[in-house]
């Protein structure tokens, strides 16, 4: 039975496995200069989860094919950390957590990604969002990310258009 779930403390090094083999996909794509092994090491994992992203999963007989996090900052609510894993891809599983976390959202919901990841750009433009202005992405990710002037550059920001 597939279900979409809360994911636990306890999960920490499922969520960690899967976003990192799914970010594997992103080697080449972001710049190297932002590039790390593991993209997202343990200790980054427990500040997010420490500064308020609540993880979300999707499972499917037992396992989690994938998470997404969803991050109230002030008067929005950001989508952070969207990975499926490689052999659950382009199965629903991506779409599905997205919907659930859309119908949990009372506040302007934003999604920020690299610039070169055109996947996951058009993934969320079939899903109801749109990418914002370069001005206002910059202002958008000064006011309700914490990143790198570099990640700033390389970066877009899409908003939930209904």
């Amino acid at each position: 039975m597939d279900r979409i779930r809360a994911c636990e403390r306890d999960e920490q090094a499922t969520l960690f496995a899967i976003i990192n083999a799914a970010a594997d996909a992103y080697r080449g794509v972001i710049p190297a200069d932002c590039w790390h092994e593991p993209y997202m090491p343990p200790q980054k994992l427990d500040d997010e989860i420490a500064a308020g992203v609540v993880f979300w999963g999707y499972q499917s007989g037992g396992e989690l094919l994938g998470v997404m996090g969803i991050q109230a900052v002030k008067d929005v609510q950001l989508l952070r950390h969207a990975y499926v894993l490689p052999a659950a891809q382009n199965k629903g599983v991506g779409g599905a957590l997205l919907a659930h976390l859309r119908g949990l959202a009372r506040q302007r919901m934003l999604v920020g990604t690299w610039a070169d990841e055109h996947s996951a750009i058009r993934f969320y433009c079939r899903h109801g969002f749109a990418p914002v202005s370069d001005n206002a992405k910059t202002n958008l990710l000064q006011t309700y990310w914490t990143v790198s002037q570099r990640q700033i550059e390389a970066s877009v920001v899409l908003e939930a258009t209904f």
